[in-house]
C-alpha cells in the first residue's frame, strides 16, 4: 500500500516521544527533522513539507503542550491533526445535481486509469446511492478506448453510450445527455480523451465538452505513482478547466504516496476518491482523518467496519458464530469464509485498519500471501462432501487423491488439515474469551494458510 515507507518512519519517530513525561524544545527539533526527512522521502512537495513542519513545531512548542501531563501524546495528536488538514480535513462528497441527471466529466492524462475509474465510480454510485448510471465514450483517439469502456460496462452491467470514433466528443456528449434524459438515467459519467502530456488541442476539446455538458463535477484522475508530476498535472488541468475534485488511482501500489499529501495543499482541490485495488469495487471515498490515522499506525476502524458490512452477510455471520460455539465448523464453512476474506481485500491491509494490531504478539508471523487462499480453496474443492464435513476420515489414500485433484502437494494437504484443526481450537478459545476465560494468545505460533 502507498505510504508504507512514510508510515514506518513516522511511527518510529512518534514512538520515541510517545511515553515521555517531559518534552523539551530539543526533542521537538529532533522529531521535526525526522518528520521532514520522512515526508521528503515520500515525495511530498518541498513547500508543503516546510509549511507542515513549521505549523507542527509552533503548535508543539505551545505552553499547553509543554506543561501537559502527557506531552508526548499531545505532540502525536498535533501531527495527526495537521496531517488530516494537509489532506483536506474531512471527506468531500461528490457534487450531486438537484435536477437529474448529475453529470461527471472524467479528465486526466492517458494511462492514469480514467476509463476504469469511470466504471468504478458508476458501480459505486449504483451500490451506495441507488443511482442509474450511464457511461459515455468520448475518447475517440486512443485505439480500443471505446471497446475498453464497453468491456468495463458489461463487466458491471452498466450501459455505455457511444457514437463510434468518427463523431466529435462535444456532439457525442450532447446526444448522450439527450438520451440520458429520455431514458431517465440520473447519473452520467463522461470518459474523455487523454494524452501522454498536456497540449492545447486536448484542452480545447475538453473545454468544448465542458461547455456542452455543464458538468456538476469535473473529476481529475491522477496516477498516485507519478509522485510530484501528479501535482503538476493537477495544477495544469485546474488552470484550464477549474476541476472540482481529484481521484487518486493506484494508491494500493508500491508508491511513496506524496501526491495525496501534496495535491490538496497545492491546488486547494479536494481528493474525493482513491483507488485502493484493481477490482471494480476498489474505489473508495477519501477520508483524510482515516488516512492520517492509518499513516500513524492508529488504525482505521470505520473503514474496516464499512468493508465488513459491505462484504459480510449478517445472517450467515450469526450462523457461523453458532457453529464456532458448538465446534461444528466445517471445511465448507471455511471455504465460504475465504470467499468473504477475499472480498474484504488483502489481510495485511485489513490488519492496518485495526488499532494496535501490528503490535499484537504473533500477528507478524502470519503468512498472508494472497495466492495461498486460491491454493487452499483448490484443496478444499477437491474433497468430497463427507471429507469436508468430517476431516477425520481423510486417510493417506484420500490425501493422495485430494493432492492430485487440486494440483498441490501432499505436504500442503497435510498442513491445511492440521491448520484447520488449530483454527477450530482457536475459535473455541475466542468463544471462551468472550465468556471471560483467559487463554493464550490465539495467534501465537500459528501459520494460517493466507
Amino acid at each position: 500500500m502507498a505510504f508504507e515507507g512514510l508510515s514506518e518512519r513516522l511511527q518510529a519517530t512518534m514512538q520515541k516521544i510517545r511515553g515521555k513525561g517531559k518534552v523539551t524544545e530539543a526533542d521537538i527539533k529532533v522529531m521535526m527533522r525526522e518528520v521532514r526527512l520522512a515526508l521528503l522521502e515520500a515525495d511530498v512537495n518541498f513547500k508543503v513539507v516546510k509549511q507542515f513542519v513549521a505549523t507542527v513545531s509552533e503548535r508543539a512548542l505551545g505552553s499547553d503542550v509543554m506543561t501537559s501531563l502527557t506531552p508526548g501524546q499531545q505532540v502525536i495528536k498535533i501531527v495527526q491533526d495537521e496531517l488530516t488538514q494537509l489532506m483536506g480535513g474531512e471527506n468531500t462528497a461528490i457534487n450531486m445535481s438537484k435536477k437529474p441527471p448529475t453529470v461527471v466529466m472524467m479528465v486526466g492524462l492517458q494511462g492514469a486509469g480514467k476509463t476504469t475509474t469511470a466504471g468504478k465510480l458508476a458501480l459505486l454510485m449504483r451500490k451506495k446511492f441507488n443511482k442509474r448510471p450511464l457511461l459515455v465514450a468520448c475518447d475517440i483517439y486512443r485505439p480500443a478506448a471505446i471497446q475498453q469502456l464497453q468491456t468495463v460496462g458489461k463487466q458491471i452491467d452498466i450501459p455505455v453510450f457511444t457514437l463510434g470514433d468518427q463523431v466529435k466528443p462535444d456532439e457525442i456528449t450532447r446526444q448522450a445527455l439527450q438520451h440520458a434524459r429520455e431514458e431517465h438515467y440520473d447519473f452520467v459519467i463522461i470518459d474523455t480523451a487523454g494524452r501522454l502530456h498536456i497540449d492545447e488541442a486536448l484542452m480545447n476539446e475538453l473545454v468544448d465538452v465542458k461547455e456542452v455538458s455543464k458538468p456538476d463535477e469535473i473529476m481529475l484522475v491522477v496516477d498516485a505513482m507519478t509522485g510530484q508530476d501528479a501535482v503538476n498535472v493537477a495544477e495544469s488541468f485546474d488552470t484550464q478547466l477549474d476541476v472540482t475534485g481529484v481521484t487518486l488511482t493506484k494508491l494500493d501500489g508500491d508508491t511513496r504516496g506524496g501526491a495525496a499529501l501534496s495535491i490538496r495543499s497545492v491546488t486547494q482541490k479536494p481528493i474525493k476518491f482513491v483507488g485502493m485495488s484493481e477490482k471494480m469495487d476498489g474505489l473508495e471515498p477519501f477520508h483524510p482523518e482515516r488516512m492520517a490515522s492509518r499513516i500513524l499506525g492508529m488504525g482505521d476502524v470505520l473503514s474496516f467496519i464499512e468493508k465488513a458490512q459491505a462484504s459480510v452477510d449478517e445472517s450467515k455471520a450469526k450462523e457461523l458464530e453458532q457453529k464456532m460455539k458448538t465446534s461444528s465448523f466445517t471445511f465448507d464453512d471455511f471455504l465460504e469464509q475465504l470467499d468473504q476474506v477475499k472480498a474484504l481485500g488483502p489481510l495485511d491491509d485489513l490488519l492496518k485498519m485495526i488499532p494496535g494490531a501490528n503490535k499484537m504478539k504473533g500477528v507478524n508471523q502470519l503468512n498472508m500471501n494472497p495466492k495461498q487462499i486460491d491454493h487452499v480453496q483448490a484443496i478444499i474443492r477437491s474433497m468430497t462432501k463427507a471429507e469436508r464435513e468430517n476431516p477425520a476420515i481423510i486417510n493417506v489414500s484420500r490425501k493422495r487423491r485430494i493432492a492430485a485433484g487440486s494440483g498441490r502437494s501432499m505436504s500442503e494437504v497435510n498442513r491445511l488439515i492440521k491448520q484447520f484443526d488449530e483454527m477450530k481450537k482457536m475459535m473455541k478459545q475466542f468463544s471462551g474469551m468472550k465468556k471471560g476465560k483467559k487463554g493464550r494468545n490465539p495467534f501465537q505460533g500459528m501459520n494460517l494458510p493466507f
